[in-house]
């Protein structure tokens, strides 16, 4: 079949390294007994492949028709399980019954909304194996007190366990893309509920980090804090010095302020 032309507007850049596609297919555990997988932007079907070979349920989504033609007529045995669609505006509820693994090498322009996707189906997305900039995934897995520790790490960790598993040179791709990049898995813990109000906690969070440099005192002045919040000795802190669970008390004392 003829190759499919890597698109610079959809942020494609093609895996060409088997044994790299072979060591993420391979780093999919099926966390909680899941075997339900989503890949996002298959192209050409490197990853595809070895996901098969491990005997996932396996489902592609890609928004490039050029890419979905090719993945028809190479897995004509998935059927209506390969779709045609953008994945930030898909309600992949009606596609996958129940809960589901997320795997793939992520656009590089689209992976920040990708998670932020993931982080509101995550009652359903059980785990995430993907590979992206190496610079984000660093953050991601980043903990607290660390420069790349940031929005994406704390949210993202307050519900799921990550790590950090190896990275990529650019010459593996086709074509090769500027950066480095990094593969990260994510395992759903056990946090059903923030103790908090989530979208207060979503709220802090952003906006804590949103002048990074400063401290919490002077980050969230705009959130209203009270004269005895305003001497809390958590707010000389700046955001990245903070666990989730300092964001989450945070968001408490702040919530309890409110009421006084």
């Amino acid at each position: 079949m003829e190759k499919v032309r890597a698109k610079k507007h959809l942020g494609q850049h093609f895996l060409t390294d088997l044994g790299i596609a072979e060591n993420i297919a391979k780093a999919v555990s099926g966390h909680r007994g899941v075997k339900k997988v989503l890949e996002i932007g298959p192209g050409m079907g490197v990853l595809t492949d070895f996901l098969l070979q491990e005997n996932w349920d396996l489902y592609l989504v890609d928004i490039d028709k050029e890419s979905v033609a090719y993945l028809n007529k190479k897995y004509s045995q998935l059927g209506d399980k390969i779709i045609e669609a953008d994945f930030l505006a898909h309600d992949f509820g009606k596609v996958i019954d129940g809960e589901y693994i997320i795997a793939g090498n992520f656009p590089y322009n689209i992976s920040s909304q990708i998670f932020f996707k993931v982080l509101s189906e995550r009652n359903k997305v059980v785990e995430v194996v993907c590979m992206l900039q190496k610079e984000v995934a660093k953050r991601i897995a980043s903990p607290h007190g660390n420069k790349e520790y940031g929005i994406l790490s704390v949210l993202l960790q307050a519900f799921y366990d990550i790590e950090y598993l190896f990275t990529v040179p650019p010459d593996v791709f086709d074509p090769p893309p500027k950066v480095d990049s990094g593969v990260i898995r994510l395992k759903r813990n056990e946090v059903e509920i923030l103790p908090c109000d989530e979208k207060l906690f979503f709220r802090v969070v952003k906006q804590g980090f949103s002048t990074r440099r400063k401290t919490l005192r002077n980050a969230l002045k705009s959130m209203g804090l009270s004269e005895e919040m305003r001497e809390d000795p958590i707010l000389d802190k700046r955001a990245e010095q903070l666990s989730v669970q300092e964001f989450i008390s945070l968001t408490n004392k702040l919530q309890a302020s409110w009421k006084k």
